[in-house]
């Protein structure tokens, strides 16, 4: 199954070129090219799904992710850790609609819970009074630190 409008069809099949970080017979692995982590690569398969809930066959899943773990061993992740992230439609901010992983990593991450998910978010009023507590102290160490300037 291929979609001639879609980007990421075309990248795998290599109409579009890329630096290919993995490839065999059933997905297609490379960097992402708005990373936001050090290291960001999207496994892509070859085949086109829309999103997650488009049929995907179990065996893609079991390539896509078997792909997953050796794009992080080339990608010297093991070790460290990293975050497999799967987009699904627009409220997910899904932007190209070919079903992928991202594999980031390469640095220190928030846990998706420590993340400040807007209104929207069923924690917002939680997550509101968090930022003005650490406001507030943030605020009170550095008047704290004034004070004790001023002493010695």
């Amino acid at each position: 199954m291929h979609d001639e409008n879609c980007i990421f069809c075309k990248i795998a099949s290599h109409e579009i070129p890329t630096k290919v970080v993995y490839e065999d017979d059933y997905v297609l692995a490379f960097d992402d090219l708005e990373p936001l982590m050090p290291v960001h690569t999207l496994v892509i398969p070859k085949d086109h799904f829309r999103d997650l809930g488009d049929g995907v066959p179990e065996e893609t899943f079991g390539h896509v992710f078997a792909a997953v773990r050796k794009v992080a061993e080339i990608k010297g992740l093991s070790e460290r850790g990293y975050r497999c992230m799967i987009n699904t439609g627009a409220d997910a901010s899904q932007s190209v609609k070919h079903f992928h992983v991202h594999i980031m990593g390469g640095g220190h991450m928030p846990r998706p819970n420590d993340q400040d998910w807007g209104p929207a978010a069923t924690n917002a009023d939680k997550m509101a009074a968090q930022h003005a507590l650490l406001a507030a102290a943030k605020a009170y160490a550095e008047e704290s630190a004034k004070l004790d300037g001023n002493r010695n």
